[in-house]
């Protein structure tokens, strides 16, 4: 089963996200700052890095910068409701798909699949 780390401080937000992908089908593991999520990067394998930009501590650009570091093989998805931050995460991790909000949840999972297309045996 393909795993997800979602970084997301937003309660509600984070709820939404991981219920969204646990019932397409990937193992999800919810964090609500970048701090949190890097003991489990190091920890653990995870197949994708599924962060919001702009949070407390660590954003999700040096969360995903670390991340290549510790788990070069995680791929890396940003979602984000600041336009002028995704330009920055486009530099910064140039083969991740950056997610604007607001977006559909439904958006989120066909990406998260085509990322995997192929790969994996995710259901959709």
């Amino acid at each position: 089963m393909t795993s997800i780390l979602l970084a997301e401080d937003e309660d509600a937000m984070r709820t939404y996200l991981a219920r969204a992908l646990e019932s397409a089908g990937y193992q999800v593991v919810a964090v609500d700052r970048g701090t949190a999520a890097l003991p489990l990067l190091e920890g653990g394998a995870f197949d994708l890095l599924l962060s919001d930009i702009v949070m407390p501590e660590m954003d999700g650009i040096e969360l995903a910068q670390r991340c290549a570091e510790i788990s070069p093989d995680t791929k890396v998805m940003f979602i984000t409701g600041f336009a002028a931050v995704a330009l920055k995460a486009n530099l910064a991790a140039p083969g991740a798909k950056v997610l604007s909000k607001p977006f559909h949840l439904r958006d989120l999972v066909a990406e998260v699949d085509r990322l995997f297309a192929g790969t994996v045996e995710a259901s959709a």
